[in-house]
């Protein structure tokens, strides 16, 4: 049941007819991850905990910098030098006292991040490297949890949700392979901030219609994001059938 607070803490959300009720409770029981807490994971955390999603796993290893302020709007200049998640925490529960925030403040090695996923019903992919990526997407086929992808550098991003419970998802790894190491990370490249608040907002969204049920994700479907003259394009992304990652998911 809905508490007389919360139902009015939510209540243009209940507004919907695609959420309503039942959809509100669906995100007070639901259950995600958020992999890094940086730009694209500032406006997760901070959509997903005003939305009222029940428990958030909150998973990041750094700490702030300065250089992070211009775009990673969890944090502000008090905490600098703070552990990220700590700084999170102490944001979330200003917007959302009634969710429950379980932190990760360690780097997840693959029996850590395996049992992280396994203890969720999504998981959102807000890192900015394709080894965490490749692995995070790993344990969320081994799972069977969809995995809510973004990412952006200089004044590009992209999105797509991998939800490898339906048979003609693709995964992460059917669409990227291996990746490279060698590509530019924000810090070397640069990046817009409102750019990786869109794709995080965005990513939210799709985490929402999956834990309440509504609306249509974005499944077999990469956005492309050019900020530089506010275009978005949509690709149809097939599963590979020879995938080395989920080729025999269901076998």
């Amino acid at each position: 049941m809905l508490s007389d607070q919360e139902l009015l803490r939510y209540s243009r959300q209940i507004l919907l007819s695609q959420v309503d009720i039942d959809g509100q409770l669906r995100l007070k029981h639901g259950k995600a991850l958020v992999i890094g807490l940086g730009g694209l994971g500032s406006p997760v955390a901070l959509y997903l905990a005003a939305a009222g999603v029940g428990t958030l796993h909150l998973a990041d290893f750094d700490t702030v910098d300065l250089t992070n302020l211009q775009r990673q709007v969890i944090h502000d200049s008090d905490s600098v030098g703070m552990s990220k998640v700590d700084s999170a925490i102490k944001r979330l529960l200003a917007i959302n006292p009634e969710i429950a925030l379980v932190a990760h403040r360690r780097a997840l090695d693959e029996d850590s991040l395996a049992a992280a996923v396994a203890a969720v019903d999504v998981v959102l992919d807000c890192s900015d490297n394709f080894a965490t990526r490749e692995a995070v997407n790993a344990a969320c086929v081994a799972a069977g949890k969809p995995l809510v992808s973004g990412a952006a550098i200089r004044l590009e991003g992209q999105l797509s949700v991998f939800d490898t419970r339906r048979d003609s998802s693709p995964c992460y790894h059917c669409l990227y392979g291996h990746g490279s190491e060698a590509e530019l990370t924000c810090s070397e490249a640069g990046v817009i901030g409102p750019l990786v608040g869109l794709v995080g907002s965005l990513q939210a969204l799709e985490a929402l219609k999956l834990l309440a049920g509504f609306g249509e994700p974005l499944v077999g479907r990469l956005l492309l994001i050019d900020a530089l003259s506010t275009r978005m394009r949509e690709l149809r992304v097939k599963r590979d059938p020879a995938c080395a990652v989920c080729a025999n998911r269901h076998g």
